[in-house]
């Protein structure tokens, strides 16, 4: 296992190359498989899955799995902090030498969800269900049998987890961002759950059967991202006096905005059982994990991280240090933080592209 730290001074680098080098690719087109009788791991069936992705470039091209994170959709992976680093000409996943796929999960965008109707007669769905759906779309509709590489953000990285564990040799390689090679658990969590348990005792929650929003998904959902997606340096520095901080707060919860509540808590709670620490050492393909030193949900400073990283045959990992720039949880999603990594990393893979 390899193990990087970039250092301080590459950061201010990193970012002027983000502005500098902002790139045009292809735009994305929408489409939409529906599979019949979905089965899920509780058993349930949903007798249409509507499973809905953009994709990018050539389908000749070494296809590229992209997903989202919690509270997401496939659109949130065009982001300027992520495409733009990404997706460009001689960047390093261009889309003019690869075939980008970005899917909408279940329970996201424009794929099945519960407020298409069923609100919470839906089933509960897990990260495994959502992994089984992208692999019947790879597979049935796009006849895709193996992907060049599998890479998320967050959430996304769970599912890149998932993907190399449940079907190792799908992939030639995988790059889970903000995401550690161990259980859904700790503080990541209890904060979780603290989110879902605020909204769904909600009196206006109604067991899901609501007119209008919840309030507390609007407070949770600003509280949550204050405590785990802003970094502590800048955060001080934002709130250096108690004025500047309530403000700061008074800005958040004003413009604060959330998708519809029995969404947002399936997917929450969608990594309930999340722990791909059996199967690691089952992983057939390149590995390279990608995490920020100030990610609060994803602390770098857990023995399990090193344990667990040892247990992948090829797996090197690149950790971003903090500073006052730094976003907490949300530094990875700005990919010009490791992008000259990730390169070397497509570089050298099976079957990389000339």
């Amino acid at each position: 296992m390899t193990i990087r730290l970039a250092t301080a001074f590459a950061i201010p680098l990193a970012l002027s190359a983000m502005a500098a080098n902002a790139q045009e690719y292809p735009e994305p087109q929408r489409g939409t498989y529906v599979i019949e009788n979905f089965e899920f791991q509780t058993g349930e069936v949903l007798p249409e899955m509507n499973v809905s992705y953009l994709t990018i470039g050539d389908p000749a091209n070494p296809p590229v799995l992209i997903t989202h994170g919690t509270t997401g959709q496939a659109t949130s992976m065009l982001g300027s902090a992520f495409a733009d680093n990404l997706y460009g000409p001689g960047q390093p996943l261009d889309a003019e030498r690869y075939f980008l796929i970005l899917v909408d999960t279940i329970g996201a965008g424009q794929s099945s969800k519960p407020s298409d109707g069923l609100r919470t007669d839906f089933p509960e769905h897990t990260l495994l269900d959502m992994v089984n759906a992208q692999k019947m779309l790879l597979e049935d509709h796009l006849d895709i049998d193996h992907l060049h590489l599998k890479i998320g953000f967050s959430m996304g990285g769970m599912l890149t987890w998932t993907w190399l564990t449940e079907y190792p040799d799908f992939m030639d390689g995988g790059v889970p961002i903000a995401s550690l090679p161990g259980p859904m658990a700790g503080r990541n969590w209890m904060m979780r759950r603290m989110v879902i348990d605020a909204v769904r005792d909600d009196p206006a929650w109604n067991n899901g059967n609501y007119d209008e929003q919840p309030p507390m998904l609007r407070y949770m959902s600003a509280w949550f991202g204050i405590a785990t997606s802003n970094g502590n340096l800048r955060l001080q520095e934002i709130g250096a006096t108690r004025e500047l901080a309530d403000a700061f707060v008074d800005e958040r919860k004003e413009q604060q905005t959330v998708g519809d509540a029995n969404d947002v808590m399936y997917m929450w709670n969608a990594s309930r059982d999340f722990d791909p620490t059996p199967l690691l050492g089952d992983i057939q393909a390149d590995v390279l994990v990608l995490l920020s030193q100030d990610d609060e949900r994803n602390p770098v400073e857990l023995p399990m991280l090193e344990e667990n990283m040892a247990l992948i045959p090829n797996a090197e990992m690149y950790i971003v240090p903090e500073d006052n720039q730094t976003r907490g949880h949300g530094t990875t999603y700005n990919a010009s933080y490791y992008a000259d990594v990730l390169a070397d990393f497509m570089a050298q893979l099976p079957n990389a592209p000339e």
